[in-house]
C-alpha cells in the first residue's frame, strides 16, 4: 500500500503543500499539526542562518587581526575553512535567506572573503543553474556543468578535461580552470553591467587584500594559501553532484555524508532534496530529508554516495565523468 506523503508547514507561505508534489513546496520546516503560530513566527526569523552570519564573519575577523598571535600553522587552516563556509553561506544569500529580500541578502556576500568571484556572477548563474531542472547538466545551458557537447580542441585541452573529472584534478586545477573560465566569459560580454561587477568586486578586494596586509598577511600569501584552497574544499562538494542520465531528478546526488562535511556544505549533500526545494534553509534541509528518506533514494534514480572521502579516492585517478555529455 502506498504511503501518504507528509504535509508541512512553509513558513514563508500560509498555504500548506504535499511533499508528493515538489514543485510546490519551497521550505518545509515541521508537521503542519505540530506548528504553533509562535514557532511559525521564530522559522520566519531563520535566527540559525543569523547566527551563521555572525559566526563566520566573527571568525575571520578575529583571526585576521590575531594573526601575530596565532603561529600560521593554525591561522591558515582556520581561515581557510571560513572562507570555504563563506562560500556556502552565498549560496544561501542567492537562495533568499535569511530575509525574502534579496538586496538586503546580498549585503552580507559582497566582501571578498573568498576572493574569485563577485557575488552577483556567482548569484546569476547559480539561478540560472536552477531555471529549469530539464537543463541540469546540459552543455550550452547548465552554466554549472563540467560536459561539453563534442570532444573538441587541442589535445592538451582534452587531457585537462579529464585531468579535471578526477579528484586530484578537481582539487588542484579545478579551481584555477574554472575561474579562467569565468574571466573569459566576462571579458567576452564586456557591458556595463560586467564592468560594473567586476570593478567593484576588485575595488573591495584590493581594500581587503590592504587590511590583510595592516594584519600581517602578505596578500599573495591569502590568494594562494587561503583562497585557492578554499576555493578547492567547496569543489569537494560539487565533485560529483550531478550526472547526465534522460531522468532529471536522478541527475543531483543524495551523499550521505558526516557531520563536519554537512555543516561546511550547509547540508547540500543533500542535493537532490535542495533542488526540488531550493527555497528550504539549510538547517532544514537533513530534517525534511530523513523524514522521507525512502522516498527521496527511490527518487534519485540510484544517485546516492556514502561519503565525500570514499568518492575521492575512488576517483583518484579514473574520472568521475565521460567529458562528453551523453544525449546533450
Amino acid at each position: 500500500m502506498e504511503r501518504e506523503p507528509r504535509m508541512y508547514f512553509l513558513p514563508h507561505d500560509p498555504k500548506f503543500h504535499f511533499l508528493g508534489q515538489p514543485e510546490l513546496l519551497t521550505a518545509a520546516v515541521a508537521p503542519a499539526e505540530e506548528k504553533t503560530p509562535a514557532a511559525a513566527w521564530l522559522a520566519r526569523l531563520e535566527l540559525p542562518t543569523w547566527g551563521l552570519i555572525a559566526l563566520i564573519y566573527g571568525g575571520w575577523l578575529a583571526t585576521v587581526l590575531h594573526w601575530r598571535e596565532l603561529d600560521p600553522w593554525l591561522g591558515t587552516p582556520v581561515l581557510i575553512a571560513l572562507s570555504a563556509w563563506y562560500m556556502s553561506l552565498q549560496h544561501e544569500l542567492i537562495h533568499g535567506h535569511p530575509t525574502r529580500h534579496a538586496g538586503f541578502n546580498a549585503l552580507f556576500g559582497q566582501l571578498p572573503l573568498a576572493v574569485w568571484y563577485p557575488y552577483a556572477v556567482y548569484r546569476d548563474s547559480h539561478l540560472a543553474h536552477h531555471r529549469d531542472e530539464k537543463i541540469l547538466t546540459l552543455p550550452g545551458a547548465d552554466p554549472e556543468t563540467y560536459y561539453v557537447s563534442l570532444q573538441s580542441g587541442r589535445p592538451l585541452g582534452r587531457a585537462l578535461r579529464r585531468f579535471r573529472n578526477t579528484s586530484g584534478g578537481r582539487l588542484l586545477a579545478g579551481p584555477a580552470l574554472a575561474w579562467s573560465q569565468t574571466v573569459r566569459s566576462a571579458w567576452r560580454q564586456r557591458n556595463r553591467k560586467t564592468i560594473v561587477t567586476w570593478g567593484w568586486h576588485l575595488a573591495l578586494l584590493a581594500a581587503l587584500l590592504v587590511f590583510l596586509h595592516g594584519a600581517g598577511i602578505s596578500p599573495w600569501y591569502y590568494l594562494f594559501a587561503v583562497a585557492y584552497p578554499a576555493l578547492s574544499l567547496t569543489m569537494v562538494r560539487s565533485f560529483y553532484e550531478h550526472r547526465a542520465v534522460e531522468a532529471t531528478q536522478g541527475r543531483s546526488v543524495i551523499n550521505e555524508a558526516a557531520w563536519p562535511w554537512r555543516l561546511l556544505f550547509l547540508n547540500l549533500n543533500y542535493h537532490l532534496v535542495h533542488h526540488l526545494h531550493p527555497g528550504l534553509p539549510w538547517f532544514h534541509l537533513r530534517q525534511a530529508y530523513l523524514a522521507e528518506r525512502e522516498t527521496y533514494l527511490e527518487r534519485s534514480d540510484g544517485f546516492v554516495e556514502r561519503g565525500y572521502l570514499p568518492l575521492l579516492w575512488r576517483h583518484r585517478g579514473t574520472p568521475v565523468i565521460a567529458d562528453i555529455h551523453p544525449f546533450a
